[in-house]
């Protein structure tokens, strides 16, 4: 059998390559510009990933070169998975709709749908194209307000802001970065010109943020983790740090949380693969959702889900691309994981990385991955998508998460000279 893997180049990923290598089936990959990759797949094709268009014609060329069918695609990087669905439509194999990928991708035409449907809790939200519109829409909103992009991820060019001087100060830099950053984005174009560089704002929402796994078969959402985000996350940037697991929520609330999820797979259609959705939970203890994005959690969710539950999310995305039944039954009690993401301080050029060894060589520590290096340029807030490296790590007692990610974060250091 054969599996093809829409790729969007991410170093966080070497970790779900590696599972699919030994997953079984004969793997095929197509990506801009492979580096690392090449080494765990039988096959690749480099074509311009930016295009659909060019992606799928990719594809089929590929898939009439082979001696056997294509049985699968399916897409691990946020950017991908529209340029996937449209060549799973071409193939004939499962795989989210393309309308599905494309409003799973661009955050206004999610929120929208949320709306529609009635059973996905969210926050006000409209498009503004100027900074009148903006002063407009956030007399209806109210203050604080949360500007995003439509197609961006990571966090990239979002930013909070609490009154008018704010909003009149950070409304340009932050509309003309949502298109200007996401220029390489596979909806760049067709959304740019359909939404005229609109941003998204909506109001924002006070509470602790969580984010939830899951793998949805047939039609039905198995969730499979929830994280905690310990750390407060009231902006102006909303960088992610810290997350670990099992949540500590209670019982009826994650009852709760699960539904929404389900809701929220049905307000976008989608009946199959893996998703990471995103909630506040607000004083009054109501989950308020985010988003929801159809593929697996980035960076090191993969490994904290695999580490802390058993279960290979990686493995279950293949099997339910496959059309087989995913092992999704944690085989042990489920083992308190955290994990942290860390960024340099200022924006310039890597001159040191300190602290990695003694991490590594940590108890309980499980992973160390690196994405940046000394002498690579490095940005900050709202300018930058990515973390430089990240950390996994486990403890006996859940208790000690918080202050164990302290100790491990403390280790390393990132120093930054200007750059030249």
């Amino acid at each position: 059998m054969s599996v093809l893997i829409l790729h969007t180049s991410n170093a966080s990923r070497k970790r779900h390559f590696a599972r699919a290598r030994l997953h079984g089936e004969r793997l095929l990959l197509i990506v801009k510009n492979p580096t690392w990759e090449t080494e765990f797949v039988d096959r690749v094709v480099a074509a311009d990933t930016s295009s659909i268009e060019d992606t799928v014609a990719a594809a089929l060329e590929l898939a009439a070169s082979e001696t056997e069918k294509i049985d699968a695609v399916v897409a691990f990087v946020e950017h991908s998975v529209p340029a996937a669905a449209a060549v799973a439509a071409a193939l004939g194999v499962p795989f989210v709709s393309e309308k599905t990928a494309h409003i799973a991708r661009n955050k206004f035409e999610m929120r929208t749908e949320f709306a529609r449907h009635g059973d996905v809790p969210g926050p006000g939200f409209g498009l503004a194209h100027t900074l009148d519109e903006a002063r407009k829409l956030a007399t209806d909103i109210g203050y604080p307000l949360v500007m995003k992009p439509l197609i961006g991820g990571g966090s990239m060019y979002v930013r909070r802001v609490d009154d008018e001087t704010e909003l009149d100060e950070h409304f340009e830099l932050i509309r003309s970065g949502s298109w200007d950053g996401f220029d390489y984005d596979p909806l760049y174009r067709a959304d740019r010109e359909k939404y005229g560089a609109a941003l998204l704002l909506e109001g924002y929402i006070q509470g602790d943020e969580i984010s939830v796994e899951s793998i949805v078969r047939d039609g039905v959402t198995h969730v499979v983790a929830i994280h905690d985000k310990p750390l407060p996350m009231e902006g102006p940037f909303f960088e992610e740090v810290f997350y670990c697991t099992p949540t500590r929520l209670a019982p009826e609330l994650q009852a709760r949380i699960k539904e929404l999820t389900a809701n929220a797979h049905d307000a976008l259609n989608i009946h199959t693969g893996a998703t990471h959705t995103e909630f506040r939970i607000t004083a009054d203890g109501e989950p308020v959702i985010l988003e929801t994005a159809a593929r697996l959690g980035g960076g090191p969710i993969y490994r904290s889900v695999l580490t802390s539950t058993g279960v290979d999310m990686v493995d279950a995305v293949l099997d339910v691309s496959l059309g087989r039944t995913p092992n999704l039954d944690p085989p042990a009690p489920v083992r308190p994981t955290g994990f942290f993401m860390f960024f340099a301080e200022k924006a310039g050029v890597i001159t040191s990385i300190s602290g990695v060894e003694e991490v590594r060589a940590s108890e309980g520590v499980v992973e160390v991955e690196l994405y940046k290096n000394i002498g690579d340029a490095v940005q900050v807030p709202p300018h930058i998508w990515q973390a430089h490296g990240h950390v996994v790590f486990t403890v006996d007692d859940a208790a000690d998460l918080d202050a164990r990610f302290a100790e491990l974060r403390d280790m390393l250091r990132i120093d930054v000279a200007p750059e030249q």
